[in-house]
C-alpha cells in the first residue's frame, strides 16, 4: 500500500480560489498612484469634488479657491485674468458655489469707514465658524452713530479795506440774506453770511451796485441741488471780482476872479478878489504895526 502524501492538496483549487494577490484583468477605471504630501497641500472634501449638482467648472473653481492663501483676490476680474474661461462662465460658477454654500459674500465696513466686499470660502457648508482673518479689522461697534466728518473750510474771499468794511458791512449782510428770495437754495447760515460779507463789501467798494452784485451771484446757477451754496458764492465772488475803478484826478478849484476895487483905508484903486477890502500896502502896514 502506497504512503499518503500529507502535503498534497486533497482536491484541485479553483482558479479564483481566495488568491488576493492575483491581478484582476479590468480594462477600464482609474488607478491611483498616490504619494503622501508633506508640504503645499490642502484637504478638500469629497462632497465638493464629487458633488452631483455642481458643474465641473464650479467644482474646479471651488477647489482652486480653497487652496488659495488668505487675502487673495477671487473677484470675477481677477479669476478671468488667471484662467482662460471668460468672465461669464466664471461668474456662473461662482453663483453655483454660492447657491450650494461653498461661497458667501458679505459687505463690511473697515476701520477707515470704507465699504468692501468680503468673500468667505466654506470647506464644509452648513458648519459656520468664525471666518479666517482677512487682515480687514471690523470697526468697533458703538451704541451711537459715528460723528460726521467735519466739512472742508471755505476758501478765502476778497478782502476789502477797513474803511469800506465799516461803511458797507450791513449793506453786504442784507444783500446776502436776501439771496434766498431769488433762489431758495441760497439760504445761508449766519456763519456762511459772516464769511461771505467781506467779499461782497470788496465788490461794493469797487463801485459795483448791489443789483449788479446780486445778479452776478444768482445768474446761471446749476439745475442740480446745491450741496454747499456758500462754496459756490465764494467761488463767484473770487473768480468774477471786477477790477478797481480807474483813478480820478481831483477836480481843480474854480479860478479866483479879481476885480478892480477901492481900498477902504487909502482910497486907492487896486485889483483883488471880492473878499479883499484893503490894498496890499494897507494890509502889510496893518500886519507890521506894533500892537
Amino acid at each position: 500500500m502506497d504512503t499518503e502524501n500529507p502535503s498534497a492538496p486533497p482536491r484541485a483549487q479553483s482558479a479564483d480560489g481566495g488568491n488576493p494577490t492575483r491581478p484582476h484583468h479590468h480594462t477600464g477605471g482609474v488607478v491611483h498612484e498616490n504619494t503622501r504630501h508633506t508640504t503645499r497641500f490642502v484637504v478638500i472634501g469629497n462632497h465638493l469634488t464629487q458633488h452631483k449638482e455642481l458643474s465641473l467648472l464650479a467644482i474646479g473653481l471651488g477647489c482652486h479657491i480653497q487652496s488659495l492663501p488668505t487675502g487673495t483676490l477671487v473677484d470675477i476680474k481677477s479669476l478671468a485674468a488667471r484662467f482662460t474661461e471668460g468672465a461669464t462662465r466664471i461668474a456662473a460658477a461662482l453663483r453655483e458655489l454660492e447657491t450650494h454654500g461653498y461661497l458667501r459674500r458679505e459687505r463690511v465696513r473697515t476701520a477707515t469707514g470704507r465699504i468692501i466686499t468680503r468673500t468667505i470660502s466654506c470647506n464644509q457648508p452648513g458648519h459656520r465658524r468664525r471666518p479666517a482673518d482677512t487682515d480687514c479689522a471690523a470697526p468697533p461697534r458703538t451704541a451711537h452713530r459715528p460723528e460726521p466728518r467735519p466739512r472742508k473750510a471755505l476758501p478765502a474771499v476778497p478782502r476789502p479795506t477797513r474803511a469800506a468794511v465799516t461803511a458797507l458791512q450791513q449793506q453786504a449782510t442784507d444783500l446776502l440774506a436776501g439771496l434766498r428770495h431769488r433762489d431758495p437754495r441760497l439760504l445761508l447760515s449766519a456763519t456762511d453770511t459772516e464769511h461771505l460779507a467781506p467779499g461782497v463789501v470788496a465788490w461794493l467798494e469797487r463801485e459795483v451796485t448791489p443789483t449788479a452784485v446780486r445778479h452776478a451771484l444768482t445768474t446761471d446757477l446749476p439745475d442740480a441741488p446745491l450741496r454747499r451754496p456758500a462754496a459756490l458764492l465764494t467761488h463767484r465772488l473770487t473768480a468774477q471780482l471786477p477790477p478797481p475803478p480807474p483813478y480820478r484826478t481831483p477836480a481843480a478849484p474854480p479860478p479866483v476872479r479879481h476885480t478892480l476895487r477901492t481900498c477902504e483905508t487909502c482910497d486907492r484903486a487896486f485889483r483883488a478878489p471880492e473878499t479883499e477890502t484893503h490894498c496890499r500896502d494897507c494890509r502889510t502896514e496893518a500886519a507890521t504895526a506894533p500892537a
